[in-house]
């Protein structure tokens, strides 16, 4: 009897839960609930500016802006580089995954805009 409960209770859950994924996947809902990934959302959903600096250092070491989408989609966040606490705009250190490891961004995070400060190549 109690083994018939869980068995009809799994089948239950496996159907709801194949649902649920069907039903988030159409929507591109995203779960970003840790530190990196909010602050890298925020980021990306602002109107995004480039400094003078970032972009002459964009030129010379042939940094596109996809490499810098790429680096806010997967990048890390080094709270101790920034400065998140700066009022008005917070700064942050952002350091790419993988491939572009050795690429980091300086991103200046106001109200409406992200501005990338800095590009530095190491």
């Amino acid at each position: 009897m109690l083994v018939k409960r869980i068995f009809y209770y799994l089948i239950g859950v496996s159907l709801g839960s194949i649902g649920v994924y069907f039903f988030w996947q159409k929507k591109n809902a995203t779960f970003d609930y840790g530190m990196d990934a909010r602050t890298l959302k925020t980021i990306r959903i602002k109107k995004r500016l480039f400094s003078d600096a970032a972009k002459t250092a964009m030129k010379r070491y042939d940094v596109d802006s996809l490499k810098i989408a790429t680096i806010l989609n997967t990048g890390d966040v080094d709270f101790g580089k920034g400065n998140p606490r700066k009022t008005p705009c917070a700064e942050y250190y952002i350091t790419g995954d993988d491939a572009l490891e050795n690429i980091s961004l300086l991103v200046k995070r106001c109200d409406s805009t992200a501005t990338i400060e800095k590009v530095i190549i190491e």
